[in-house]
C-alpha cells in the first residue's frame, strides 16, 4: 500500500479542487495514483458543490426585483469577480431573485426552493456559491437603483425604496431617493427609529472627547445637541441632506413631491465577509496529524 503524503494530497486537492478527505480517501481508494484518484474523485461525483461548500464567497452580484407594492433586493455570492459575468450564475441570480419576489422576500422559503438550482450551478461553474441575504420593502410605489451595473439589474450595490402617495410627482424623485441612498449608506429611515443606545453612545464620545470640558452646563447642552442633530444628518435617511439638493433635506424633497417614505433597504456585495487566508500545506499537515 503506497503512503498517503501531505504532498500527495496537496497535488490532488489542486488538481481537482476536491476537499482534503475527499482527495485522502480517492488515493488510499488508487493505492496513491494521482490520475486514478482524480478519475475516481469525477466517477464518485466528489468533485461538485459539496467538495466547494467551505470555501469563501465574498463576491458574486446584488440585484433588485419589484412588482406591484413590493420590492426586493437579493445578494448572492460565489468566489471570484470573474464568475459574475458568467451568463449562467446571471440567469441563476435573476431566478432567485424572481422566487424571493414570488415568496414575499421570505428568506428561508426562497432558499429551500432555490438550494437545487444553486448546487446544479455550483456544479456547472465550479465555485462555492450561497444565498446569502434578502431584504424587501412595501408601499404604493417601489424604486430600486443599482450601482456598478454589470447588467441590467445586477451589479455591486442595489437599492430598493417605497414611497407612500398618490402624487405624479413622486415618480420624479423617487429613482433619485434610491441614489441617494446608494451615496449616503443611511443607516435608519426616521430618527424614532435610531436605537437610543446609540444616541447615548454618541454623547459619550463627544463629551469625552474634551469638546465639551470647561464649558458652562448650558453650553454644553447646546453643543451636545449639535452634535446629536448632526448624528441625524449621517445616519438617518430622512435627515440627509439630499444629494442633489443639499439645501434641502430628504424628508422635504419627499414631502414636497406629495409622499412619505416608507422604508427602504440596501446591500453592499460582499460588505461584512471576511476572506481567510488559507496555507493549505498547514491544513494538510494538520489533516494527516
Amino acid at each position: 500500500m503506497a503512503e498517503i503524503t501531505a504532498k500527495l494530497i496537496q497535488e490532488l486537492r489542486e488538481k481537482t479542487s476536491a476537499g482534503m478527505m475527499d482527495c485522502k480517501k480517492a488515493l488510499t481508494e488508487t493505492n496513491g495514483d494521482i490520475e486514478a484518484a482524480a478519475d475516481w474523485l469525477r466517477q464518485k461525483g466528489i468533485v461538485k458543490a459539496a467538495s466547494k461548500a467551505g470555501r469563501v464567497a465574498a463576491s458574486g452580484l446584488v440585484t433588485v426585483v419589484k412588482c406591484d407594492r413590493l420590492g426586493c433586493v437579493v445578494e448572492l455570492n460565489a468566489e471570484t469577480d470573474f464568475v459574475a459575468k458568467n451568463e449562467k450564475f446571471q440567469k441563476l441570480v435573476a431566478d432567485v431573485a424572481s422566487k424571493a419576489l414570488e415568496l414575499q422576500g421570505d428568506f428561508d422559503a426562497t432558499l429551500a426552493a432555490v438550494k437545487d438550482d444553486i448546487a446544479a450551478t455550483i456544479s456547472t461553474i465550479g465555485e462555492n456559491m450561497n444565498l446569502r441575504r434578502i431584504a424587501k420593502v412595501t408601499g404604493d410605489h417601489i424604486y430600486t437603483y443599482v450601482h456598478n451595473a454589470l447588467v441590467p439589474g445586477m451589479g455591486q450595490i442595489g437599492v430598493i425604496v417605497a414611497i407612500d402617495g398618490d402624487s405624479d410627482k413622486i415618480d420624479e424623485i423617487g429613482t433619485k431617493v434610491a441614489m441617494h441612498i446608494a451615496a449616503n449608506k443611511p443607516e435608519f429611515m426616521t430618527i424614532d427609529d435610531v436605537d437610543p443606545a446609540a444616541v447615548e453612545r454618541e454623547k459619550k464620545v463627544f463629551i469625552e472627547s474634551g469638546a465639551t470640558a470647561g464649558k458652562p452646563d448650558a453650553v454644553v447642552e447646546k453643543m451636545v445637541s449639535g452634535r446629536i442633530n448632526k448624528y441625524y444628518a449621517e445616519s438617518v435617511l430622512e435627515e440627509q441632506p439630499f444629494v442633489m439638493d443639499p439645501s434641502q433635506t430628504v424628508k422635504q424633497v419627499v414631502a414636497a413631491a406629495g409622499g412619505k417614505l416608507t422604508g427602504f433597504a440596501y446591500y453592499v456585495l460582499g460588505e461584512g465577509i471576511e476572506k481567510a487566508e488559507d496555507n493549505l500545506a498547514d491544513e494538510v499537515a494538520k489533516m494527516l496529524g
